[in-house]
């Protein structure tokens, strides 16, 4: 069997759907399947990564007038030539990741006129007028338009969100997809949006959790350079000052912690952008920038007390769940994948979307509980076993892919 993933990028700079994908290609050759990828940003060096279309002149002119439109991504005519490529022709079945920005969802009718294809739901961008997050909007149940959010990523230079609605109910009306969801949350959506003509199945991501798993906290923080005897909480992010990842709520939530505890307490930082974090936080942070290397990311999570997820919009979660597979309690705001991953008095500790004090108040109970972190910590690292490994994963698609392409 051989799968084509087609995805913004192909391992890095993607942000968490691109490492969630990667990951799955990982897994699906280790079992000794022909896996690809068609990427619009091509990071590894490698032939199983192969760079989709680039844009032509012609597309930069129109993408100048469908952009000022409010129409972002039709203007790529160059996607529907991908059924001519090499690597589209040689695969059994298509795997939609993220598709936007670098592809045409126009052009998926003829993606999916001769081969199958499979829809992995990285955001609710799928079925909306033109954002990945709709925070509390659900116009995308009635067609959208009067968007209340144009700002919001993708963001879009005029409302002509009732139109892109029509055009992706048209396309879909034309495609042989099944859809892939992350969570629950996002599945519920699903079925209440145009993707209800499909089957819908919900496979979370997975986890390599021979890579991620619970290392010596006092070894781990004299690597990471970290004062001994202190209380660590950490916050990831690709880019840690998008709105959505909650950085305000953060410093709401620490600035508000007892002096006492501040006083004993260090931040650990990773992704891009968290220098403005350092400077107002007032606590002591060490801020590790944006890093690649799964083991070293293994040591940071294994050095902190605590994870800390104060985002407004979450598919899935996987810095969350790479949190848990190394034993890491989270606090974290109940908003979309976050639900399936952060289970109270288990995984971590659930508080209000945008309640910062919420927020504070579960930090402060889980930081001077030791007994209790210690017993989330175990329970962390025996859900991500049980539901989460890469293996499961695998398999669980593995069947998908099967059962599509005998029907």
């Amino acid at each position: 069997m051989r799968i084509l993933f087609v995805q913004i990028s192909d391992h890095l700079r993607g942000g968490g759907g691109s490492i969630a994908m990667y990951r799955l290609h990982l897994g699906l050759k280790k079992a000794g399947f022909d896996s690809k990828i068609l990427c619009g940003i091509k990071t590894l060096d490698s032939s199983d990564s192969v760079a989709g279309p680039r844009l032509s002149r012609l597309e930069r002119y129109l993408g100048k007038v469908t952009s000022g439109l409010g129409l972002n991504d039709i203007h790529r005519i160059s996607s529907f030539k991908i059924p001519k490529s090499k690597a589209y022709l040689e695969a059994d079945i298509i795997n939609f990741h993220g598709f936007r920005k670098y592809f045409n969802y126009l052009a998926l009718p003829a993606l999916t006129k001769n081969k199958p294809g499979v829809f992995t739901l990285q955001d609710i961008w799928p079925f909306t007028g033109h954002c990945a997050i709709s925070y509390d909007c659900d116009r995308w149940k009635i067609g959208c338009g009067k968007c209340p959010y144009p700002d919001v990523i993708p963001s879009i230079r005029r409302d002509n969100t009732r139109l892109e609605w029509k055009l992706k109910d048209w396309v879909y009306g034309r495609s042989n997809l099944v859809i892939v969801t992350l969570c629950s949350q996002v599945t519920e959506q699903a079925k209440q949006s145009m993707l209800n003509r499909f089957p819908i199945y919900q496979i979370p991501s997975g986890i390599d959790t021979k890579v991620y798993e619970p290392l010596d906290p006092e070894q781990c923080r004299s690597l990471l350079g970290i004062p001994p005897g202190k209380k660590v909480l950490m916050f990831a992010a690709l880019n840690l000052s998008h709105y959505w990842k909650g950085g305000d709520l953060l410093l709401k939530a620490l600035q508000g912690l007892p002096e006492s505890l501040k006083a004993e307490t260090v931040l650990l930082l990773l992704g891009d952008k968290g220098e403005a974090i350092v400077q107002t936080v007032g606590i002591q942070a060490i801020n590790l920038g944006y890093i690649i290397n799964d083991r070293v990311k293994a040591i940071a999570y294994s050095a902190a007390d605590l994870f800390i997820s104060p985002t407004r919009a979450e598919a899935f979660g996987l810095v969350i769940q790479e949190s848990i597979a190394c034993g890491t309690p989270v606090v974290a705001c109940g908003v979309g994948g976050v639900l399936d991953l952060v289970r109270p008095g288990i995984t971590g500790y659930l508080a209000e979307p945008e309640n910062a004090q919420d927020l504070r108040n579960g930090i402060v109970q889980l930081l001077e509980d030791g007994p209790l972190r210690s017993h989330m910590g175990q329970q962390c690292r025996a859900v991500v076993l049980k539901e989460y490994d890469l293996e499961l994963q695998v398999q669980r698609y593995v069947d998908l892919y099967r059962q599509i392409l005998q029907t």
